[in-house]
């Protein structure tokens, strides 16, 4: 069925033309009554999309993939993927589509891509489809991480299919069109290498060349320089969500992408009190996905990918090993500066403060945060207040006061910047029992409470006047808190 809105909906299909062997052709399934439930409607803008056609029954079956332009080629992606450690061969968008690439007016090109759409060849026993809840959670926490300038998948809309989902009870059933820069991943490259296809594996290297880093066209070597800026971009982005206290929760070698955005909103969730240890996701029993080792895995994720580019790399596997080796030895580097910057920022700490000084102060400041069980976020915020003379809002959270005061004398001597603070602490993170009182709210047919969640979210450093329950970490009886993937 062909789409004729009062604009046009350029949908090409990039992927599906070079990558061929990675994209399987197919189709949504029905959504027996669609619902808007959400919609970023300044991101529709910014795609050229009109959010009131969006609106529409023609535009509801846009986004559950029922209608798409007559041009476009929906497909399912093939990937593999280390999952907790273990490589699965084949894994792909089980209940997921690309319904291709969309040109922006503003220059370059996303991907628009569907989760919740139904069941693929690739959906290794699962249903395919999705719940209200998970996807209404992508909503909410990809807007928090873009507000907070974190790169990210952004989330368009989540639509209600009226189609009941059997989890451990029935649920109400939603499909998220999602936005990104594009969909691959380690993964991807990991299978293009396991099937032995030199080809392939070359024309997979340059379609993210082309897409995302351009610059390693003009290298001396390109496929290096290509492996170098993936290394760099999630350097930098797993010390963003150091920073916020995010934890990923899944962070196999599928939801690592090659442009450097944080993608898979599922068992993830902000952290409290400040403990390395924490892990929100169920299937975590062992912690390898805990907050304090998501930089390891990280290195850990591109050792894999280096495996797999080593073929392009050098034509002899032991200079390929060399090559590899050398330049994934300087992720740590990259990353202990990107997470050092960012602690630096976040306690207001000048310029002309040298590293030597700064170093001992982060290295000091983590026991005190860690034995008080500390809200990371309420702490950095206080801060604030601290350095223009009223330390209360931070002696008030942490258990040892003469450490802490002790503490503050020397920071406060540094002569810490509170508007530059305040600028980088939020106010508003997705508090977890706040989250989760939006979604059982919404499960249960009321959107009010995600609309207003996410409404704060959107300026997450602007503090404001009656929404101090949004700033509040959870109260005593909220007890521990586990996140679910939602399949």
């Amino acid at each position: 069925m062909s789409v004729t809105p009062d604009f046009r909906i350029d949908l090409r299909h990039r992927f599906a033309d070079e990558l061929p062997e990675l994209a399987l052709p197919w189709q949504a399934a029905e959504a027996p009554a669609p619902r808007l439930l959400a919609i970023d409607e300044a991101l529709a803008v910014d795609l050229g999309l009109d959010p009131r056609w969006l609106r529409s029954e023609d535009g509801l079956r846009f986004l559950t993939g029922l209608a798409v332009p007559e041009a476009a080629r929906p497909v399912a992606q093939a990937y593999a993927g280390h999952q907790f450690g273990g490589y699965s061969p084949r894994l792909g968008d089980g209940r997921a589509l690309l319904l291709g690439e969309l040109c922006a007016p503003e220059g370059g090109m996303v991907d628009l891509h569907l989760k919740g759409s139904g069941r693929t060849p690739f959906a290794r026993g699962g249903d395919g489809f999705a719940a209200v809840g998970p996807m209404l959670r992508e909503h909410v926490v990809s807007v928090a991480m873009h507000a907070l300038g974190i790169p990210t998948t952004r989330s368009l809309a989540v639509v209600g299919t009226g189609r009941t989902v059997r989890r451990e009870t029935p649920l109400p059933g939603a499909v998220l069109a999602r936005v990104a820069s594009s969909h691959l991943r380690v993964g991807t490259v990991q299978l293009a290498r396991a099937t032995g296809d030199a080809d392939l594996l070359r024309r997979v290297a340059d379609h993210a060349i082309d897409r995302h880093h351009p610059a390693a066209r003009d290298a001396e070597a390109p496929y290096l320089a290509l492996f170098e800026a993936v290394r760099d971009v999630q350097a930098a982005l797993v010390a963003q969500w150091m920073a916020v206290g995010f934890v990923h929760g899944v962070m196999n070698t599928d939801n690592m992408t090659l442009s450097g955005e944080t993608i898979d909103y599922g068992p993830c969730a902000f952290m409290e009190a400040f403990d390395p240890a924490t892990v929100f996701s169920s299937i975590d029993e062992g912690g390898r996905y805990a907050y304090g080792n998501q930089p390891i895995v990280a290195e850990w994720n591109l050792a894999r990918l280096a495996e797999a580019m080593l073929p392009l790399l050098a034509e002899d596997q032991e200079a390929g090993i060399e090559i590899a080796t050398e330049a994934l030895g300087g992720f740590r580097e990259r990353y202990g500066a990107a997470f050092a910057s960012r602690l630096r920022a976040k306690l207001g700490l000048p310029a002309d403060v040298s590293d030597e000084v700064a170093a001992p102060l982060v290295d000091d400041l983590f026991p005190l945060l860690q034995s008080g069980h500390v809200d990371w976020t309420s702490f950095f915020r206080g801060l604030s207040s601290a350095a223009r003379g009223d330390a209360e809002p931070v002696r008030g959270l942490v258990l040892d006061l003469p450490a802490l005061d002790a503490w503050l004398d020397r920071w406060r001597g540094l002569d810490p910047d509170p508007d530059a603070m305040d600028r980088t602490n939020p106010v508003y993170v997705p508090r977890n029992h706040l989250v989760e009182e939006a979604l059982d709210a919404a499960t249960a047919g009321d959107l009010g409470p995600v609309e207003r969640l996410v409404e704060v979210l959107r300026a997450p450093y602007d503090e404001r006047p009656g929404l101090e329950r949004y700033a509040a970490p959870a109260p005593p009886d909220f007890g521990s808190y586990t996140t679910f993937c939602g399949t």
